[in-house]
């Protein structure tokens, strides 16, 4: 029986001595020290960009960093405060406390008072603050105590109040490209006093792409899945080669969490792709959209209703079959459960986004809501009242109706079903696709004769 390799523990404080430093991770260690070491975020920073020129001037305002983890927002709050005469205070929305934030109140504004040095307050995860404790930070902002940098993986227009959106710019990260990762990664392989420079570690091309596309944009797991691959090799031969392999990596590699957030903007921002591309006839991007909702965990319930929604709000009587199949998904997967449930909705998806797009249906009922917004509750006509009783006919019910079924094609050209001040709206226009261009051709057909004297 094979014997589990034990980890050399020789080699092991060697390699992993550049973590050394109090255990600082080296995503950490990497941080830069200048603008121009930030990788990606080209359009804020660079000659003519506003950051580098706030920055440069010494006149930056307060910011509101949005972006994706490990986009660099704490990075830049790092590098903004060591280039201007600034103190930098750090201050978590998640950990900290309002008594907390009064203190660094206080003492901002006696460093402002007797050395005249600014504050910069740096509050990581802004969103969980509610409005009102947002409102806090308002008369601080406002009267210079502190310039404000908040960051925010949530769209600030939600997450963030109006009132200190108004006195802060917002700035838009993205997430790291995988050409800005690689950058990276050999970064910390070359750097002798930060990263992993001093053990003479190298790595093959294909591990540090599996490492960038691992990542997902964000620097910070990419570093740390660089860091604990060096690691591994603490656990090989004293003489094998100190090369990080494509197999190392994929033994150090965990299953990778999908970002996306079933509460936040990243969801709505995916169902939102999925939804354009079931509409726009693209089931390629339907299934991939599809996909990751379902691979990240999102509950398959909220899909298949989204998608009974759009076969009627999207295809309608341009393919009426849509609806049965979304709402048949929707049965055969309440029975089938996970994984075989999948066949009935990505079944559901393929079909939806490969039919013919009407959004009549939406149409007609919205001009039906904008006339009963106008006319109000217009009385019935006569003809169309039911004359149930011997008192109701005496009235007029029923008066003057015409059975259809008694008429050739079970149509009554001169009948009239609108209310008089309407009459004659056309509520319903059946598109030109799929079955509905023949639902068309007979309903202009059949008005054609009502028009007739």
């Amino acid at each position: 029986m094979s014997r589990r390799r034990q980890p050399d523990l020789a080699r092991q404080p060697t390699l992993l001595a550049a973590a050394g430093r109090s255990g600082t991770p080296l995503a950490d260690r990497m941080r830069p020290h200048a603008l121009e070491e930030v990788v990606g975020q080209a359009h804020l920073l660079g000659p003519g960009r506003f950051l580098s020129e706030a920055v440069k001037a010494d006149r930056l305002p307060s910011l509101i960093l949005w972006g994706p983890p490990g986009s660099g927002k704490t990075t830049l709050a790092h590098v903004v405060s060591r280039l201007t005469r600034s103190e930098f205070v750090t201050f978590s929305a998640v950990l900290g406390g309002v008594a907390e934030l009064r203190e660094l109140i206080r003492a901002a504004r006696d460093r402002r008072a007797y050395q005249g040095r600014r504050t910069i307050l740096f509050v990581d995860e802004i969103h969980h603050f509610n409005r009102s404790q947002q409102d806090a930070f308002l008369p601080h902002v406002e009267d210079g105590t502190v310039t404000l940098i908040g960051a925010t993986t949530e769209n600030p227009s939600f997450s963030v109040n109006a009132p200190l959106l108004s006195r802060a710019k917002v700035l838009r990260l993205e997430a790291l490209g995988e050409t800005d990762l690689l950058a990276l990664l050999r970064r910390a392989l070359e750097d002798r006093e930060r990263g992993l420079g001093a053990e003479a570690l190298v790595a093959d091309e294909a591990a540090l792409v599996a490492i960038a596309r691992s990542a997902d944009g964000d620097a910070r797991r990419a570093l740390g899945l660089l860091e604990t691959s060096a690691g591994l090799l603490a656990e090989e031969p004293a003489d094998a080669p100190r090369v990080i392999t494509l197999a190392l990596v994929e033994r150090a590699a965990e299953k990778r969490t999908l970002l996306y957030d079933r509460a936040g903007e990243e969801h709505y921002n995916v169902v939102s792709a999925f939804i354009k591309s079931m509409r726009g006839s693209d089931p390629d991007a339907a299934i991939y959209w599809l996909m990751r909702m379902l691979e990240a965990g999102d509950d398959p319930l909220f899909v298949l209703r989204r998608m009974i929604i759009f076969a009627s709000e999207d295809i309608g009587n341009a393919d009426p079959r849509a609806l049965g199949v979304a709402v048949n998904a929707d049965l055969a997967f309440r029975r089938l459960g996970m994984p075989e449930g999948l066949y009935p909705i990505a079944h559901a998806c393929l079909y939806l986004a490969a039919c013919p797009k009407s959004n009549s249906v939406g149409k007609a009922f919205t001009r039906a809501r904008e006339l009963i917004a106008e006319h109000g509750t217009l009385p019935v006509p006569m003809s169309l009242r039911n004359p149930v009783t011997e008192l109701v006919r005496r009235e007029g019910y029923g008066e003057g109706y015409q059975y259809p079924h008694d008429h050739p094609g079970g149509f009554v050209p001169d009948a009239e079903y609108l209310p008089s001040a309407v009459a004659g709206e056309r509520l319903y226009q059946p598109s030109d696709q799929g079955l509905e261009k023949a639902i068309a051709e007979r309903l202009e057909r059949l008005r054609a004769r009502k028009s007739r004297p």
